[in-house]
């Protein structure tokens, strides 16, 4: 299964392949078979990082959820300007071979959407967090709101966001990607148990990141 938040990327991949095999066929052998050989990882890399996979949402409430794939970057008292509250921030680093489809942390309505541009460092720069585009997200289930930030990096500078402010979403749900990898950042409120530690591995819409 692929996610439809890469349609256009795979289409101009897939012509340009197409192209540069057609190509191919004019030029001699040993460099013809270069060309084509570049085509087709071309077309195998662009489905593989668009791979979308079926997910388990756990049957569990009063969870957050881990909204991307990746490595646990960081777990630390925070001041969320957003929100202007104290948080727990919790930061996931999102390789290039990772799944990029990020998926709803917790049931509930969107309450904050807002698009920052900016720069594009390394995802793991701690600069980052603050000073790359951004699309911040905030979402509220009347117990607890949730604030979380998709921050584009040196490679993701394509940010997809498909939520609308004052939409009702689910937990686990789709909502966009980041695409070619980078971070993002959820602010939670101090009260809640953080069930992760920097090193560990989490699953977009199965990883419970913390509880309440």
């Amino acid at each position: 299964m692929f996610t439809s938040y890469g349609n256009s990327t795979m289409t101009k991949v897939f012509i340009i392949s197409l192209l540069i095999s057609a190509a191919a066929l004019l030029i001699p052998f040993w460099p013809r078979i270069v060309f084509l050989i570049t085509a087709g990882t071309a077309i195998l890399f662009t489905l593989y990082f668009f791979r979308d996979p079926n997910r388990k949402i756990p049957d569990e409430n009063r969870t957050v959820l881990a909204p991307a794939d990746g490595k646990i970057l960081l777990v630390q008292k925070h001041d969320h300007q957003g929100s202007g509250k104290s948080s727990t921030l919790v930061s996931i680093f999102m390789s290039p071979f990772n799944v990029h489809v990020n998926r709803i942390p917790i049931s509930g309505k969107v309450i904050h959407l807002r698009y920052c541009p900016g720069t594009f460092l390394m995802a793991f720069d701690p600069r980052s967090k603050e000073s790359n585009e951004q699309m911040e997200i905030g979402i509220d289930n009347g117990e607890i709101e949730v604030f979380f930030n998709q921050v584009s990096g040196f490679l993701a500078r394509r940010i997809v966001c498909a939520l609308h402010s004052g939409e009702t979403v689910q937990a686990g749900e789709r909502f966009g990607m980041i695409k070619f990898g980078s971070r993002v950042d959820l602010f939670l409120p101090p009260s809640l148990s953080i069930l992760v530690k920097p090193g560990q591995i989490t699953r977009a819409g199965e990883t419970i990141l913390a509880r309440y």
